[in-house]
């Protein structure tokens, strides 16, 4: 019996560290957060979603923060640019990746820092072709203030 107690709490604590987060047919994979130093109020969180019958990402939350929202960052006359947008559209079965110099959900007047290691929880709220909005929770890491991407293979989140 101890054995069989053994392998179920292995079973659960591997299946808390799923390669994917998955809801309906969206699946988030990568997702991180950039670390802050103190007095630093924003941040990104960056992720690759794919939804297989297509889906719109409509809004985002996090209790590390008091304002999310999701940012586009593009060139406009040779300046780089960052703006809110209200929705960003995941074409179904393409990946849509959310990362450093583009799409990027925003983190705004944190909470507290945030240092490389921690776990930040955020919900993405991702409307499907019924015009149903369903949220999608996901534990973003923590890495280190300079990150630019996920390091080659790494573990997806």
């Amino acid at each position: 019996m101890k054995g069989l107690r053994t392998w179920l709490a292995m079973a659960i604590l591997l299946c808390g560290s799923a390669t994917a987060v998955f809801a309906a047919d969206v699946e988030v994979k990568n997702a991180w957060v950039r670390g802050t130093v103190p007095g630093q109020q924003a941040t990104g969180a960056f992720m690759e979603i794919v939804s297989q019958s297509g889906a719109t990402l409509v809004g985002a939350a996090s209790p590390a923060a008091a304002i999310t929202e999701i940012h586009e960052m593009k060139m406009e006359g040779g300046v780089m640019k960052m703006r809110s947008i209200p929705r960003l559209p995941l074409p179904a079965g393409k990946p849509v990746q959310l990362g450093p110099g583009g799409y990027h959900v925003m983190l705004i007047k944190l909470k507290q820092p945030l240092q490389k290691g921690d776990s930040v929880a955020l919900t993405l709220q991702v409307e499907g072709q019924d015009k149903k909005t369903e949220a999608v929770e996901v534990r973003a890491e923590v890495r280190d203030l300079a990150a630019v991407a996920a390091p080659s293979g790494e573990h997806k989140y």
